[in-house]
């Protein structure tokens, strides 16, 4: 008779209060814009603590969006760009992850992004911050995530002409996310 483990599976959840989502684009070809969404959700599953098999799935609230500008934000909450009403989440679940050599603490995260209803595949390269014991017995670890991706690929095409012979509004958009991550409580127990 042979004895076969199943598994062990832990659950992370997303801790929205210290994880930051963060992107970036060049405004009138001369400055960058920044920007963050405070509605993150998710998950991580890891099988056997083994961070390589994780099964990623984030949800993102449109409406959460902040660049300092109330304007500018009520703009990219309408039909020009991501249209909250219609598309009030920016969902990510990754495929697969793939270690970085030479680097046992990196990895590239590569998954489906969905925005504006459009899903692309993009990669995410990420960093695994550590993990600890929070004061109240929680077990937690942290990851910090960087990407590119053509907003124009998700539809986000609206733009204007300058004199200059630029745009206003870069198709480039930079991504960065921290992510604190906290086990489920009968897991973190364990």
């Amino acid at each position: 008779m042979s004895s076969t483990l199943s598994p062990v599976t832990t659950t992370w959840s997303i801790d929205p209060s210290h994880t930051q989502v963060e992107f970036a684009v060049r405004h009138l070809m001369i400055s960058t814009v920044r920007g963050r969404f405070s509605d993150v959700r998710g998950t991580v599953r890891v099988p056997d603590g083994d961070f390589l098999r994780a099964e990623i799935e984030a949800r993102i609230g449109v409406d959460s969006i902040d660049t300092r500008e109330p304007q500018r934000d009520a703009h990219l909450k309408s039909p020009d760009f991501f249209d909250a009403a219609q598309f009030p989440a920016i969902e990510f679940r990754s495929r697969r992850i793939e270690p970085v050599s030479n680097r046992p603490d990196r990895y590239v995260v590569v998954g489906d992004l969905t925005i504006h209803g459009v899903v692309r595949e993009v990669s995410l390269t990420a960093t695994s911050e550590g993990s600890t014991r929070d004061p109240w017995g929680g077990k937690r670890t942290g990851f910090s995530l960087e990407g590119r991706f053509n907003r124009a690929d998700f539809g986000l095409t609206w733009n204007q002409l300058l004199e200059s012979g630029g745009v206003l509004v870069s198709d480039e958009v930079k991504v960065s996310i921290d992510a604190e991550l906290v086990a489920n409580a009968q897991q973190a127990a364990a």
